[in-house]
């Protein structure tokens, strides 16, 4: 069965090259080009993948975005931005993106996005619990001794990914590679977002590994 891809933008061309482009590469894509349509489409379900332009008319991908999340809609999105746009990422991920690419962006580093998002989807389990801590990977949704902690797009995956290999030394570069895609990228926003995440969920929880990284543990009662 062929994927499911809502595409939300409002450059016409644009939208239209990509639903050709994507349905050659096996997508099965449904194109709306205002914030309002986007939104009713969305909550409608059906769709594996929302690409999400962050500049729509009638309201906003930023807006569109807050909205579905303030649904429980976990429907993955993938944001669209400008450079010069009036959001920047951090907000988007604040809302609860699931990454996001700049425009102009290739196609195939689109492609690869998109295929590691469904893939995430794909093998998220129901529920995973380390201790006190409980993860649910198709919502993103995160409690620690049954309460509920709000974490970003970001902070989610990381913590997802350290979750995956509990009491195991990981490298702040494989977390560049694997979680932000994007190798190159300062190694201080691995930092900061280990910071932010010990502040929600406690500091004894992500321990760091001297000389390679951090490690996530399970801590007893």
């Amino acid at each position: 069965m062929r994927p499911r891809v809502l595409i939300a933008d409002d450059e016409v061309r644009l939208a239209e090259a990509l639903r050709q482009g994507l349905e050659r590469h096996g997508y099965d894509c449904t194109v709306v080009h205002d914030g309002v349509t986007a939104l009713a489409k969305a909550k409608a379900g059906g769709f594996d993948l929302i690409l999400l332009d962050l500049m729509l008319p009638g309201l906003s991908g930023y807006r569109v975005l807050e909205s579905l999340r303030a649904a429980e809609v976990d429907t993955p999105v993938l944001m669209l931005t400008a450079k010069d746009g009036e959001y920047d990422e951090a907000d988007a991920f604040d809302l609860g993106v699931d990454d996001y690419v700049t425009k102009p962006f290739s196609t195939v580093v689109l492609l690869a996005r998109m295929s590691s998002l469904l893939r995430r989807r794909t093998d998220a389990a129901p529920v995973q619990t380390i201790g006190s801590l409980r993860l649910e990977p198709r919502r993103h949704r995160c409690w620690v001794d049954d309460v509920e902690v709000p974490l970003t797009a970001r902070e989610y995956a990381v913590l997802a990914y350290l979750a995956e290999r509990v009491d195991e030394p990981v490298r702040k570069q494989e977390l560049l590679d694997e979680v932000w895609e994007e190798p190159d990228l300062d190694p201080n926003s691995v930092e900061v977002c280990v910071v932010q995440l010990r502040k929600k969920i406690g500091a004894a929880r992500i321990q760091t590994v001297r000389g390679v990284g951090y490690r996530l543990t399970e801590l007893m009662p």
